[in-house]
């Protein structure tokens, strides 16, 4: 069993020294772990100079949790998420991500293998913490600006994230182990400027296994097409809808028939299909209806049409079109299911996981959803166990009046409002800070 002790000196922790091009390097404080049984990514981490000793079993939900000034982590140990890849092909991402990233080991061991952020998730980490300081302080001091200062921050995080997560990306030859990091929320009406975006990202984060996220709105569906191309990996994220979903699956074959590489196997990408939030706006359309049909169909439309997606997935990654991009080595733009922790209480806690499991799929969970999965979620093929009842349930909503063309669209625009305003706050909190430090002025 493994816990992390507290850190002798959490500032030194949340700025590891790590680069691009090196292993796990030593750095001052002394994290303690325990783990039950050897692994290859045991064997990585026992390079570096972190202290490892067996620690007696605490109990305590796993989690990690951004504190003002030490990291924590609770006992793992093998749990459902290694059967979920072992057994079902489906790989379990952790949605978060925060100093330090040490704090990940633990989360690593239970079987997490990869990990996805956004400006939301960057705005509660930088804003809540302490760990942050000693870097900003320094950035702004070197005559960095504000906005400057925020891609260092999220670029260090990024960067140390990658490098725990490379053992995980060299043992599937690329298919996993991938840090995922968001262009500027202000751009997702931009194509041009999310290229160079991304491009930039791509460059100054230089790890092989990080994954450019990109919006799936539609100025950026040239964009993502473009990046592809370049050879750049790219995580399609905010896809709401059947049919923007499939614009994304083109751009993706699209960039790789463009690119001119004889070998395609290292430009890889996932599609973010959001799930949770589906119900959230149906429901309350359906509560408006208010017929007993209506309201028998509320919590059901969000699975249902991820069912659909995952059929039209299956769909067009096959057939001569894909069998040639697969003798250059391409690999599957895997389906990803975010927005995977339940906004009902009413509702069962692993409502948008048990039933999304499927082979050459991700899923990637916030604490709360990855916590109830751990404790009793079902490991088992679901996703297309029943695509007969999900048509159904889609053609059910329609003939309701539910608009799935207004409901991606919708979702989309809160979508990239919500990062827009995360963004923006991020960056006043960071103006305030630096106010205080009396390190720059307004």
């Amino acid at each position: 069993m493994a816990t992390i002790s507290k850190l002798s000196n959490p500032s030194s922790a949340s700025s590891l020294p790590l680069s691009s091009s090196s292993k796990i390097r030593s750095f001052p404080p002394v994290c303690y772990i325990g783990f039950h049984g050897p692994t290859a990514f045991l064997s990585k981490v026992a390079s570096s100079s972190l202290s490892l000793r067996n620690t007696r079993s605490l109990l305590g939900a796993l989690t990690v949790k951004c504190s003002q000034s030490t990291g924590n982590g609770s006992p793992v140990k093998r749990t459902s998420l290694h059967d979920l890849y072992e057994r079902e092909g489906q790989s379990p991402w952790y949605d978060n991500l925060c100093r330090p990233v040490t704090d990940l080991i633990p989360l690593i061991e239970s079987g997490v293998r990869g990990v996805t952020s956004n400006p939301a998730i960057f705005q509660k980490a930088i804003s809540s913490s302490n760990a942050y300081n000693d870097q900003f302080r320094e950035l702004v001091q070197s005559g960095k600006d504000i906005e400057a200062s925020y891609w260092e921050l999220v670029i260090k995080d990024i960067q140390d994230a990658c490098k725990l997560f490379e053992p995980i990306y060299d043992q599937t030859d690329g298919g996993d182990g991938y840090v995922s990091v968001e262009v500027s929320p202000r751009l997702a009406d931009d194509t041009k400027e999310t290229v160079e975006a991304a491009r930039w990202l791509h460059k100054v984060v230089d790890c092989p296994n990080v994954y450019i996220k990109i919006p799936a709105t539609a100025p950026c569906i040239p964009s993502i097409k473009e990046v592809i191309s370049l050879g750049i990996s790219v995580n399609v994220t905010l896809i709401f809808s059947l049919a923007r979903y499939e614009a994304v699956i083109d751009a993706y074959l699209d960039g790789l028939e463009a690119s001119g590489l004889n070998d395609l196997s290292r430009v890889t990408s996932v599609a973010s299909f959001f799930v949770s939030r589906v119900d959230t706006l149906i429901d309350k359309m359906l509560e408006k209806i208010g017929t007993p049909e209506a309201l028998d169909l509320r919590g059901k439309a969000a699975v249902a049409q991820a069912a659909l997606a995952y059929k039209l997935y299956q769909k067009k990654f096959s057939g001569p079109r894909w069998e040639a991009l697969v003798k250059k080595g391409a690999k599957k733009q895997r389906v990803l299911w975010a927005s995977t922790s339940v906004k009902n209480p009413a509702y069962p806690d692993t409502l948008y996981v048990d039933p999304l499991i499927g082979p050459d799929t991700v899923s990637t969970m916030p604490d709360q959803a990855l916590q109830a999965f751990i404790d009793h979620g079902n490991v088992g093929r679901t996703i297309d166990s029943n695509v007969s009842e999900a048509e159904g349930i889609y053609s059910a909503l329609e003939k309701l009046g539910i608009d799935w063309s207004y409901v991606g669209t919708q979702l989309e625009l809160e979508g990239v409002d919500a990062f827009k305003k995360s963004f923006d706050s991020l960056l006043d909190t960071l103006q305030e800070k630096a106010n205080s430090l009396k390190l720059v002025s307004m």
